[in-house]
C-alpha cells in the first residue's frame, strides 16, 4: 500500500508546478554580534586610531577642565569656564590651549590601542555569548581601563603639568628629564591608583550605557540601522561619555591635583592618599570644589565619546570588509 501511494503521489506531480512557499512574517531583528571577531592588531589599531582622533581633537577643552581643577596659587582660581578661558587666552594667546599635545599624542594611541583590545577580549569571555549582557559589558571595561591606565598614566602626567600655565618646563622631554631627577618614577604614577579608582566606575558605566543605548536606537528604527550606523555610534556614544563624566569628576579633580603638585605654586601633598587630598580640597573650596570642572569635563566627554566610538565602529566596519574581501580571495 505504500508503494502504491508513493507511485501515485508521483504520478499526478507535474515539472511545470513548483511548491510556493508562504511569505514568512517580517519580524526585524537586531543582529548583535557577541564578538566581533577581528584579529589581534586590527583592534589595535582600530582602538589606537579613535583614541588619537577623540583626544587631540578634544585637547583644548581638556586644558581649560585641567586650570579649573588644579588648586593652590597657581594662575586659574575660578570656577567658572569664561573665566578660566579669558586667563589662558591672556597669559598665552590661543597656543596655550594646546600646551602638552605632544605628550597626548604619544599617550593616547599605545593607550587606547590597549584600551579596546582588552575591552573586546573580555567583552567575548565574560557574555557567554550573550551580546546583551550588561554586566559582562560593565566588567569588561573595568578590566580595559586597569591595563590602559598603566600605559597611559606617566603621559597623561606629563600633558597635565605641562598644561598649566607659567610651568617651568621647555616640553615633553625636559618635563619627563626633569622629574625622573627631581621626583623619581614614582611621579609618574602618583595618580596611578586614583586614576584606576575614578576609570573603573567611569568605563564600567561608559561601556554599560553604550552597549545599552546603541542597543535601544537600533531597536527604535531597526530597517534604517545599516544607513544610520555612524548616528547611531555617535549619540550612543555621547550619551555613554555624558554621564560617566557626571559621575565621576570628583576623583577626576583628586587625579589632577596628585599630578599637578608642587607645578607653579600648586600644593604639594605629604601622601599620595585620596583622603588626604579630599580633605585639603575640602578645607580650601568646600565640597564645590570637588566639581571642579564638570562642565568643561561633560563638554570633553560627550562629544569626545562621539568622535571615539563612531571612530572606532567606522575602523572595525573596515577590517570586516578587509577579512571578507580577503577570504573571497582564498576561495
Amino acid at each position: 500500500m505504500a508503494t502504491e501511494a508513493t507511485e501515485a503521489t508521483t504520478k499526478f506531480q507535474s515539472p511545470d508546478f513548483r511548491p510556493v512557499p508562504s511569505p514568512p512574517d517580517f519580524h526585524p531583528e537586531i543582529m548583535v554580534s557577541a564578538h566581533d571577531g577581528l584579529r589581534f592588531w586590527q583592534f589595535m589599531i582600530a582602538g589606537s586610531i579613535a583614541g588619537s582622533v577623540e583626544h587631540m581633537g578634544m585637547f583644548p577643552v581638556d586644558t581649560v577642565k585641567t586650570h579649573m581643577q588644579a588648586l593652590g596659587s597657581c594662575p586659574i582660581k575660578s570656577v567658572g569656564v569664561r573665566q578660566a578661558l579669558r586667563s589662558i587666552l591672556k597669559s598665552e594667546g590661543p597656543a596655550g590651549f594646546y600646551r602638552g599635545i605632544g605628550a597626548m599624542g604619544l599617550g593616547a594611541g599605545p593607550a587606547h590601542a590597549v584600551y579596546f583590545t582588552v575591552y573586546e577580549n573580555c567583552k567575548k569571555f565574560f557574555s557567554g555569548g550573550d551580546p546583551n549582557n550588561s554586566i559582562a559589558h560593565a566588567a569588561s571595561g573595568v578590566c580595559a581601563t586597569v591595563a590602559s591606565d598603566a600605559v597611559f598614566t606617566p603621559m597623561d602626567m606629563v600633558k597635565q603639568r605641562l598644561q598649566l600655565s607659567n610651568n617651568s618646563y621647555k616640553g615633553v622631554l625636559d618635563c619627563i628629564k626633569r622629574v625622573l631627577r627631581e621626583e623619581g618614577v614614582k611621579a609618574f604614577y602618583a595618580s596611578y591608583r586614583t586614576t584606576v579608582l575614578m576609570n573603573a566606575p567611569f568605563t564600567a558605566v561608559h561601556f554599560a550605557t553604550y552597549e545599552a543605548a546603541k542597543r535601544g536606537l537600533m531597536e527604535v528604527s531597526p530597517e534604517s540601522v545599516n544607513d544610520e550606523q555612524w548616528i547611531v555610534h555617535a549619540t550612543a556614544g555621547a550619551a555613554a561619555g555624558a554621564s560617566a563624566a557626571l559621575v565621576t569628576t570628583p576623583l577626576d579633580v583628586v587625579k589632577t591635583q596628585l599630578q599637578c603638585q608642587g607645578v607653579c605654586g600648586c600644593d604639594r601633598f605629604k601622601s599620595g592618599s585620596i583622603r588626604d587630598v579630599i580633605r585639603t580640597i575640602l578645607k580650601k573650596d568646600g565640597y564645590r570644589g570637588l566639581m571642579r570642572g564638570w562642565v568643561p569635563r561633560m563638554l570633553f566627554h560627550a562629544p569626545a565619546a562621539a568622535i571615539c566610538w563612531s571612530t572606532y565602529e567606522a575602523l572595525k566596519s573596515f577590517f570586516h570588509e578587509l577579512n571578507g574581501s580577503g577570504s573571497n580571495n582564498l576561495t
